[in-house]
């Protein structure tokens, strides 16, 4: 056995070959990796990466000095060489460097494009963390530089990756089981909104906030601002549509091999909740609809969830069977047969660390693993990975008309071939948002 072959041996008891196969690269192989935002996600990536491949982290950024020194202690005390990466307040500096081979970027999501279209520009593939933008015509930019510098760009979106959720897609949505699905729910009953009004604060003083804004509308800041709680503001993000739903409508066209809906529309709002600082809904629904086919989102912060097994996940309603399918597991209830149920697969054996790590979620750390690895394998031998910036594009882009139908009351139809809502120049104007001076919004046609 080679060590091109080791992985797809250890992964062919998870799920299918094909699985396996899109999983093999040279594990001896040592590249060079920087990370740009150094918060929660952009950790547990990283060291996800660094598990399963002797990658030399050699540069951090982060505009937190406390956030980027603490990811220095803990880089060198995972990474085998123990070397504390260089530090950096801007990714610009980073990158100028010129001896990276792959960038990790877990910004907030105001600050995805900008690095991203930089990094391929200086010729280092990306994973990139969803959403890949707030705007269409950001992820319509991103996808462009992607292919003319012709680098791999893989999309934090790991319920491609997740070996129970490729089982279900490959031995029961592709083989047919559940019939012809006429209606996916997919759904999040979190109570995750920010329900604080915290008052107005000078920033700390470890935080560049001025950088820390960058391209994105300048707010006051606040407790709710920095770390994490940022996903309360829509300068800053799209919400728990872009979030949350951006995961499991991606999962949901994974499994069923949809692209882009023929249309979308949406109802909701702060209908609850409304002494919050947060201005992002805590009520909503989106249809995404396709040819005999609606994908229905609906979130609600408040309230109970419609089967408290499933808080956040999707259902699949066929004519044969019925599949529910979340980030621990799935169960196929078939009219005809015995039901199937699955659980998450832990790796806490060959990766003990997982049990002890700070904030790791990790039921999704497995999920993670394997995505790292399908990038390395598409760099190592070609082809596109399976969040590909394209599919990262169509989903967050459809997640995005959605919050923008519910902004304006009424169904958007997108024409990705001519970069427009038909028939409607309001919502069109919206596809591209204000970027705070002295920032340039990316185009697709100036990358």
């Amino acid at each position: 056995m080679n060590r091109r072959q080791f992985v797809a041996a250890g992964l062919a008891g998870l799920a299918s070959q094909a699985f396996a196969q899109s999983h093999t690269y040279d594990a001896d192989k040592v590249r060079r990796v920087g990370l740009i935002g150094c918060g929660w996600y952009g950790k547990i990536d990283l060291l996800r990466l660094i598990q399963i491949s002797p990658v030399e982290v050699v540069s951090l950024c982060d505009v937190d000095k406390n956030m980027l020194n603490e990811a220095g202690q803990i880089v060198a005390g995972r990474q085998r060489s123990k070397k504390v990466p260089r530090l950096f307040s801007d990714y610009r500096q980073m990158l100028a460097q010129k001896d990276l081979d792959i960038v990790l970027i877990a910004t907030p999501d105001h600050w995805h494009a900008l690095p991203m279209i930089e990094a391929v520009k200086s010729g280092v593939e990306v994973y990139c963390q969803k959403p890949i933008s707030v705007d269409v015509e950001e992820g319509r930019a991103m996808l462009a530089a992607a292919r003319k510098y012709k680098r791999t760009v893989q999309v934090g979106m790991q319920r491609r990756s997740t070996p129970h959720l490729a089982e279900a897609r490959e031995q029961i949505v592709q083989e047919g089981k559940l019939g012809k699905i006429g209606l996916v729910e997919v759904y999040c009953y979190y109570h995750m909104r920010a329900t604080t009004n915290p008052p107005d604060t000078a920033p700390p003083a470890n935080l560049d906030y001025e950088m820390w804004t960058g391209p994105a509308p300048m707010r006051p800041y606040c407790a709710l601002t920095h770390p994490r709680s940022w996903r309360s503001f829509m300068e800053h993000g799209n919400g728990i549509v872009g979030d949350m739903c951006v995961h499991m409508f991606d999962m949901t066209r994974w499994m069923m091999n949809l692209g882009w809906p023929k249309s979308i529309s949406s109802a909701g709002g702060i209908l609850v909740d409304k002494a919050s600082k947060a201005n992002i809904s805590d009520t909503q629904t989106v249809t995404f609809r396709y040819d005999d086919l609606d994908v229905v989102w609906q979130h609600r912060t408040w309230g109970d969830s419609a089967d408290p097994k499933y808080p956040w996940g999707a259902t699949f309603y066929g004519d044969k069977g019925t599949l529910k399918a979340d980030v621990f597991g799935y169960d196929f209830r078939p009219e005809k047969g015995t039901p199937v149920r699955k659980d998450v697969t832990y790796e806490y054996e060959k990766y003990p660390e997982d049990r002890t790590e700070k904030d790791l979620e990790r039921h999704v750390a497995p999920a993670v693993r394997y995505h790292m690895q399908n990038l390395l394998s598409c760099i190592d031998h070609g082809g596109r990975p399976v969040s590909d910036i394209e599919e990262g594009y169509i989903s967050a882009s459809s997640c995005i008309l959605g919050n923008m139908a519910m902004k304006l009351g009424r169904e958007l139809k997108y024409d990705p071939s001519q970069h427009r809502v038909l028939d409607d120049a309001d919502a069109t104007g919206m596809l591209k948002r204000p970027y705070r001076a002295p920032w340039k919004h990316p185009m697709a046609e100036q990358v």
